[in-house]
């Protein structure tokens, strides 16, 4: 297994971490983990080297963490690098902090917590946040040993992120980051700022939530077929975001056995970088998939924000996805992320964002085109 120091945290992780929020389940009940495959793929992960364990409250409707809590009957505590979350869109009053950290440390049987963030950071929540003292709170937590390293993930957009990493001395973040979203949310900018700033950088989706390792439409499959690359998307992924400057781990949230050993076999290879000719090819992907971009929005966020709240970018990401990947009930299924309040129908066609987009993104009709598609089963 492959090791880097994560920022200056002056600690050594795994270049592979493993979440928790895609276990093996029984009878397809997100709350009903398979115990015994989930225990046999962190301990194979483990054995292999991986020393980074991440978790949040809400994984697995609350389940991840009490399972979580089993894992020091097989593993040695000490030996892992143990990351949880606090769910920070329900904090009402500064009581709430202690409220569920103390929850959180019941329930995985655990005296500390190594790496604890503030999870799903955005504009709404990093305000409230404030305002109940979550920045002295993290230090008294610290000072206390309760946590040990304070971070944030992250899902807004790069103004927020700024705002966000320059209001605490952070030790580390966890942000969207995958060859196609290098200008996403806190993109590319975030990155290279987190880490002149000495912020550790922990990559999640890098594989776009197991999007990049599908069978990819028939496009892209050609520019891999006529690369002669012989390797798997899945590396080719992994080791595009290992070699970025700045990032320290990526997380992986793995669904079965074989997906760990694929994944730790990757991590402890030789060399993590990619070749110039695999670089060459990964710009060839990138330029296929996008090709099948229905709305060419750029995430700008010049649009924002919307008077009745539609969260427009975020919306024209799902519904691209939904078509770069060919996969109408992915785009389904994770639209509802997007908050009811926020969604495409709430729009009252003002007009206001066709007046403020470089891109003269006919952003209306395009809207209602989404809603309408990423609401309808095929």
């Amino acid at each position: 297994m492959n090791y880097r120091e994560l920022g200056n945290t002056g600690k050594k992780v795994s270049v592979l971490g493993f979440g928790l929020m895609r276990l093996p389940v029984v009878d397809g009940d997100t709350e009903k983990i398979d115990v015994v495959k989930s225990l046999e793929m962190v301990e194979y992960a483990v054995d292999k080297g991986v020393n980074y364990l991440d978790t949040a409250y809400p994984y697995h409707r609350g389940e991840s963490e009490n399972f979580t809590g089993t894992l020091w009957q097989h593993i040695p505590r000490d030996k892992i690098y143990l990351a949880s979350k606090l769910p920070s869109w329900n904090i009402k009053e500064s009581s709430d902090l202690d409220k569920y950290l103390n929850e959180q440390l019941e329930k995985m049987k655990t005296d500390r917590i190594d790496f604890y963030l503030l999870h799903a950071l955005n504009s709404r929540n990093w305000e409230n946040l404030k305002k109940q003292g979550v920045l002295e709170w993290l230090a008294e937590k610290k000072k206390s040993g309760l946590i040990k390293h304070a971070g944030f993930s992250f899902h807004d957009s790069y103004n927020v992120f700024e705002d966000i990493i320059t209001s605490y001395d952070w030790e580390f973040c966890q942000i969207q980051y995958n060859y196609l979203d290098t200008k996403f949310q806190a993109g590319e900018r975030g990155l290279d700022l987190a880490h002149k700033r000495g912020t550790g950088v922990i990559s999640m989706e890098p594989l776009r939530g197991g999007l990049l390792a599908k069978q990819p439409p028939k496009e892209v499959a050609d520019v891999i077929k006529n690369s002669g690359y012989q390797g798997s998307q899945v590396s080719l992924s992994l080791r595009w975001v290992w070699q970025q400057t700045g990032i320290g781990m990526l997380l992986s949230g793995m669904s079965d056995l074989d997906q760990v050993k694929e994944n730790v076999a990757i991590a402890s290879g030789k060399n993590l970088e990619l070749s110039k000719e695999e670089e060459n090819l990964v710009t060839l992907l990138y330029q296929a998939y996008n090709s099948r971009i229905k709305v060419p929005c750029t995430a700008c966020n010049y649009c924002m924000p919307c008077p009745q709240g539609v969260a427009i970018p975020g919306i024209f990401h799902f519904y691209n996805s939904a078509h770069i990947f060919d996969d109408h009930q992915w785009g389904i299924k994770c639209y509802p992320f997007i908050n009811k309040d926020n969604q495409a129908d709430k729009c009252v066609k003002c007009g206001i964002c066709e007046t403020k987009c470089p891109q003269q993104i006919k952003i209306m009709s395009a809207l209602e085109t989404a809603h309408n598609y990423m609401t309808v089963t095929p």
